[in-house]
């Protein structure tokens, strides 16, 4: 039993130095505890007499007032330590502390374990450093998200184990230091890449033999288990226990199966839904996942990866769709707010491109307006170039209009009055539904209704953005679900709030309306009143939209990492027939961007972005 202790105390960064001696005293003192799901391990207002170190699983932490409302949650991981600082007080503290799945802790008396630090200077330290890292977490924005070091990856068939190969070449590639539990029949050890086979005599390892694997392997590592997802439920929830984080490999032809597997699972433990995430295994002629919203309701997120070369008129976006699993696994989110600007959001396509170019892949995309537009079929998968060419042959104005005065403006209104643009996006993103784009994408609209935000990241993927653009006074309204929808630049024009509040801890924003002509009408700041000209309706309100957009950019835009202002003045706001010039402007302005963007990067991590 002493050694089992030992065991699970090493697993523990308290323990990180110590000698052996000090180790078995630790283990002296040391009860091992489990909690189920739903358990409390302490409650509010109690004293706290012991000193807690997570080994496996997760709690939920909740701070409560004199009056029991909630006033901070945090969640506790493996290598967590609850009391350090609640059983040095002798009084009862206010807080709850729950299980959310299966969990085992090291309980150690708090007496006798300040006598032994009082011992060793070494477990002394490691727990200040425990104390310290606590603290940051609470009063500091911490922009680093977890590295799950243990990860499971789950198979409905064969074919994707080849993601489990790519995954660790890339993971050696960034210097990682990767180990495998494989239960694949034909798998073979890799050079440099410690391996043992997860099943003996067909049958899963117990909990004990995966820890005691997991600890003769380097601290360092992170470990991979690769699995059959047709595993007897039991032999699955002891997976689910050990491992941080779940990928679950599926393709369009064998989801369902996952998902009875699945709902399986988060019937016994329901928080065991936000460890899981869907990988689509899209091949050849899949360009898009399925529409599977029973299945989405059971996960966290998913992510849709392809190996197959693009075809013609698409872009990487499904082959990049590997990197972005990369990004999850190091911490990492990249999210790209895009600005509203009627057609100076077509720079955007530029800014899309010159990232690509770069290697910057993007996780996440919320955009308003245009850049809800230009974001949301850049997510589809759709080539930039080709993006650029269909929005200038449809967008640009027919002859009748060509011949009239102001004719921009009154195509851009007849193509809001008679209803074309969603037919228009319609023909290239079909029926398509948001949850099922190669990148996770939001549009913003506002709700006349409420008088609120309105952030769509599910559903027709064509209505979130003929809302988002929805410009009050060239068009009406749009009514649906106890709504009355417009552009989304009346509250939010740059949306890296939102992305903030989705969890990307870096986000870029692209604002074409940061640098504003001052000029309306032919009319300039020194015009003398008796030469000043009048505007008609329609220039008057474009430009009041102009002028609206600029002054709310600061709303949404304030936590983002970095802005690319591409200077669009040149261009009127109709312009949707220079749509190649924009997109060349939003490229010059992102590659120029791009040295200090990877900079900062780097200070998240420095092997992937270099």
């Amino acid at each position: 039993m002493t050694d089992d202790k030992i065991l699970l105390l090493e697993m523990h960064g308290c323990t990180a130095g110590l000698s052996a001696e000090i180790l078995h005293e630790m283990a002296a003192i040391t009860e091992v505890v489990r909690y189920e799901a739903g358990q409390y391990v302490h409650r509010a207002n109690q004293p706290l007499a012991s000193i807690y170190l997570m080994v496996q699983g997760r709690l939920k932490q909740t701070m409560v007032d004199t009056h029991g409302k909630v006033v901070l949650e945090r969640l506790m991981t493996r290598g967590s330590q609850l009391g350090v600082l609640g059983a040095a007080q002798g009084e009862p503290i206010p807080v709850n502390v729950i299980a959310l799945e299966p969990s085992t802790l090291l309980r150690l008396d708090y007496q006798s374990t300040l006598a032994l630090t009082r011992k060793c200077d070494a477990l002394r330290l490691n727990f200040l450093a425990l104390i310290s890292d606590d603290l940051r977490r609470v009063l500091t924005f911490d922009r680093h998200l977890p590295q799950p070091s243990r990860v499971l990856l789950l198979h409905e068939s064969s074919a994707s184990r080849l993601l489990t190969a790519r995954l660790i070449a890339r993971l050696l590639e960034l210097g990682e230091h990767p180990c495998v539990l494989s239960d694949a029949p034909a798998w073979k050890p890799m050079e440099g890449v410690p391996s043992r086979p997860l099943k003996e005599s067909e049958r899963i390892l117990s909990l004990d033999q995966i820890r005691r694997q997991i600890q003769q392997w380097p601290e360092s590592s992170r470990v991979l288990v690769d699995a059959d997802a047709a595993l007897e439920p039991e032999s699955a929830a002891r997976l689910f226990e050990v491992c941080d984080q779940v990928f679950w490999c599926v393709s369009p032809d064998n989801w369902q199966s996952a998902l009875a597997r699945i709902q399986t699972l988060v019937a016994r433990i329901p928080e065991w839904k936000d460890k899981i995430h869907i990988v689509w295994l899209l091949e050849g002629s899949q360009q898009v996942a399925p529409w599977a919203p029973e299945l989405m309701e059971q996960v966290e997120s998913d992510f849709k990866i392809s190996f197959s070369d693009p075809r013609p008129g698409q872009s990487r976006a499904l082959a990049n769709g590997l990197e972005r699993l990369v990004h999850e696994l190091r911490g990492i989110r990249i999210g790209l707010a895009l600005g509203g600007g009627a057609a100076r959001g077509m720079a955007h396509l530029g800014v899309f491109k010159a990232l690509e170019q770069h290697g910057i892949c993007v996780d996440m995309i919320a955009g308003t307006s245009a850049g809800a537009m230009t974001g949301i079929v850049y997510a589809s998968g759709m080539e930039v170039d080709y993006s650029i060419e269909r929005f200038m042959h449809d967008l640009k104005p027919s002859w009748p209009f060509q011949m009239l005065p102001r004719g921009k403006q009154w195509y851009l209104l007849y193509k809001y009055r008679r209803g074309h643009f969603d037919p228009m996006l319609r023909r290239h993103l079909l029926d398509r539904q948001l949850e099922q784009l190669p990148i996770p994408s939001m549009a913003v609209a506002v709700d006349l209704v409420s008088g609120e935000m309105v952030v769509r990241d599910r559903g027709d993927a064509v209505h979130a953005i003929v809302e988002s653009i929805n410009v009050p006074g060239l068009s009406v309204p749009i009514y649906r679900n106890g709504k009355a929808l417009v552009d989304g630049g009346l509250v939010n024009n740059i949306p890296a709030n939102v992305l903030v509040e989705r969890g990307c801890n870096f986000v870029i924003a692209v604002s074409v309306t940061a640098m504003m002509e001052h000029i309306f009408a032919r009319n300039r700041p020194d015009t003398p009143t008796d030469e000043m000209r009048p505007a008609s309706t329609l220039q008057t309100m474009l430009r009041s939209f102009l002028v609206q957009s600029k002054n709310m950019n600061s709303v949404g835009v304030q936590p983002a990492d970095y802005v690319i202002e591409p200077d669009v003045t040149q261009f009127d706001l109709t312009d949707f027939d220079r749509t190649d010039e924009l997109a060349a402007v939003g490229e010059q302005a992102a590659q120029q961007a791009v040295a200090e963007i990877k900079t900062r990067l780097a200070d998240l991590d420095d092997r992937l972005f270099v």
